[in-house]
């Protein structure tokens, strides 16, 4: 193959419970890639989350952070650990070192597209009339707000204050990839806030509002954070870019991931000034651990989104087509079909071949139930 040679290094961070084994799955599909394009990545393992604790004592090692900052992008897995989510007085938390690699690397935009795949519509909690055309992505602001502001207890501990905090820099910064994602995709941009309550939300639609001046282009439409989540459930389709504040990115954003049918599907992009960071949505479904069962479609899925960061579109369109192949032909694993379904390992090997141009033709289904991606 004849294409531009590019060098890349990544930092991967397996986490815990399914994490290593997810993203096992898209270092396969990225070596494919590599192989069959003529790029070099070159991986640097390190630690966060829960096992970063029990190794460290810290849930973000300050080694982590030095190879994140010398690394082009970082593949992430999932933490938490049942341990640390079970005991509220725990000190030293799993999600800690997620908000603090966030804010340490500046990653102060998270990406979520959702998309819908025809032959898992039956999956879906909704009528496939509503799903039809859906395709949409989030753009959620990650380092502001209420996760990160002021927090207290009273004395006597009968109360609580939570403080949620934006600048105007902060809102600008990710209301501009949002305006640039609408550009070239469907040019409509809805903003949801609950500004007829929050005087942060009204400044986040006072920003919004100044910013539409340089995108002409773009349709822009507000929503309050209560309807818009009805209205992902009536009428995902009429969205194309959200634009949103912290926590209700989080939530929003988790209600858009269950229109394909599972949580094992969706990818995730947390971009900054610095790097990126690549992860699925899902958690660390500790309960599948080590059973080669877990779903690497989102964390695969991820791994393309890294490569369009890279520049290299083509790669990527070459993995979600993959995957697409794997759903159409159904080689899914167990959260799809309980009864028929395929390793995690297996999935890797498949989409991995496919991007390798090494299946042409029909697949040998014993082969495959074997493990194996031997094609005749």
């Amino acid at each position: 193959m004849s294409f531009t040679n590019m060098k890349k290094n990544i930092a991967v961070i397996l986490g815990d419970g399914i994490g290593p084994e997810v993203t096992q799955q898209s270092i396969k599909v990225l070596n494919a890639v590599a192989e069959y394009y003529g790029h070099d990545f070159n991986y640097k393992f390190c630690l966060m989350g829960a096992d970063a604790i029990d190794k460290t004592g810290n849930p973000l090692p300050d080694e982590t952070i030095e190879v994140c900052l010398e690394s082009d992008a970082i593949l992430f897995g999932a933490i938490g650990d049942p341990k640390y989510d079970n005991d509220p007085n725990a000190k030293v938390r799993p999600e800690q070192g997620l908000l603090k690699i966030r804010k340490v690397l500046q990653l102060y935009g998270n990406i979520r597209p959702t998309t819908i795949y025809p032959s898992l519509q039956h999956l879906s909690p909704l009528n496939p009339k509503h799903l039809e055309d859906v395709d949409l992505v989030i753009y959620r602001e990650l380092t502001g707000g209420i996760y990160f502001g002021k927090k207290e207890t009273s004395a006597d501990g009968n109360s609580a204050t939570d403080t949620c905090t934006y600048s105007v820099e902060e809102i600008e910064r990710i209301a501009h990839l949002a305006f640039k994602a609408a550009q070239i995709r469907r040019k409509k941009l809805t903003l949801i806030d609950k500004a007829n309550v929050l005087e942060t939300s009204r400044l986040w639609r006072k920003v919004v509002q100044g910013l539409a001046i340089q995108y002409t282009d773009v349709t822009v439409d507000y929503m309050f954070v209560d309807n818009a989540a009805m209205q992902m459930i009536l009428n995902p389709k009429q969205f194309d870019v959200i634009l949103t504040e912290n926590m209700f990115g989080d939530i929003i954003s988790d209600e858009a991931s269950v229109l394909n049918g599972s949580l094992g599907l969706a990818p995730s992009a947390s971009v900054g000034n610095i790097t990126a960071l690549f992860e699925p949505i899902h958690g660390s479904y500790p309960q599948a651990a080590g059973k080669d069962i877990a779903n690497p479609i989102g964390c695969i899925l991820s791994a393309a989104m890294m490569l369009d960061y890279f520049g290299l579109h083509k790669e990527a369109n070459k993995v979600r087509a993959a995957v697409s192949w794997t759903l159409d032909n159904k080689f899914v694993t167990k959260d799809i079909d309980p009864i028929n379904f395929y390793f995690t390992s297996t999935l890797g090997e498949l989409i991995a071949d496919y991007v390798g141009n090494k299946i042409v033709g029909e697949v040998n289904q014993e082969n495959i139930l074997l493990r194996k991606s031997t094609v005749i």
